[in-house]
């Protein structure tokens, strides 16, 4: 879900991924149904400590010098005259949650009150210092509602897009970068469980999709030594709190592994999947996900984020 969306939008097929130490611009084209291939892209380095991904700190410690290099790196890429576009904001600078309510609330006031208070839990701030997008999910095994919630401190988000207006660019769309990733499962029709990592230099994002909605999502900050004991908590959460809590699908369990970013080796954490629920996914690549990549030319873990939200524009 979007920090800012209009109602039954357009949506660009333009998109910037942002990264701690990188930043990529890209533009899709259709290419069939089910396939997608780039058009335009490119990627550029930037400075140790320009943009320091944080969800309670400033991110950006140079604009200016931000704004010259996303502007050289669109000029490269043949889109310097893109305006509309959309954008996969730092995983560390956002946190996401599923919301679940004991109960159900009587009116739509108690519905925005209760969930006011669990943003507050859930994203360790005011609601009026965050922005706050949710998406409502199907009910869980228990008949109680759920909420898929993703939050930014206002002053973080701010910084962003003070950077796009400078650039005159309109970024209709901003997501935290896992989002973007995710859109490789949920765009197609196929049923079942899928696990999407989203490693990053602070730690990872782990998403956990049932036919398509998610069932887990944890923001894990954490050191590269750290990962695979986090990874092991959260299988063995879903392995005793999703997969057996639902008799009608208690048979099923990972078949599908997407694994994005520096951190996370994917055969690794295939291991990882297979020595803790005893089943072998099949690890996804960009040609698994239907994206057409020039050879040798671009990094599917750089253009995953911005290119998935990219898809929307179809």
């Amino acid at each position: 879900m979007p920090f800012s969306r209009l109602v039954n939008p357009r949506f660009p097929p333009a998109a910037l991924g942002l990264e701690s130490g990188s930043a990529t611009v890209v533009h899709l084209e259709r290419s069939r149904r089910d396939a997608f291939s780039i058009r335009r892209a490119a990627t550029i380095t930037l400075p140790e400590g320009l943009v320091r991904p944080s969800y309670d700190e400033p991110n950006i410690s140079d604009a200016n010098t931000l704004i010259n290099l996303l502007s050289e790196v669109a000029l490269s890429a043949g889109l310097g005259k893109q305006r509309k576009w959309s954008v996969a904001l730092p995983e560390a600078a956002t946190r996401a949650a599923i919301l679940t309510l004991e109960s159900a609330p009587a009116s739509r006031s108690e519905l925005e009150e209760i969930l006011g208070w669990k943003y507050e839990r859930a994203f360790g701030a005011p609601q009026d210092e965050l922005r706050v997008s949710r998406e409502r999910l199907s009910a869980d095994a228990q008949g109680r509602q759920r909420y898929l919630a993703v939050g930014i401190r206002l002053s973080i988000l701010a910084e962003y897009e003070a950077i796009f207006a400078m650039l005159d660019w309109r970024a209709g769309l901003i997501l935290p970068r896992h989002q973007g990733e995710a859109r490789w499962i949920t765009r197609t029709g196929t049923p079942g469980d899928a696990l999407l990592i989203s490693s990053h230099a602070e730690g990872f994002t782990a998403l956990v999709l049932r036919d398509k909605q998610p069932a887990i999502v944890r923001s894990v900050m954490c050191e590269t030594e750290d990962r695979d004991d986090e990874l092991y908590r959260l299988l063995l959460f879903y392995r005793d709190r999703v997969i057996s809590a639902d008799d009608a699908v208690a048979t099923k369990t990972l078949d599908r592994l997407l694994v994005v970013g520096e951190g996370f080796d994917k055969d690794h954490v295939s291991e990882i999947v297979n020595e803790t629920l005893e089943t072998r996914p099949r690890v996804l690549d960009s040609v698994g996900v239907g994206l057409a990549l020039p050879s040798g030319e671009f990094s599917f873990d750089n253009l995953a984020a911005p290119a998935g939200l990219a898809t929307l524009a179809w």
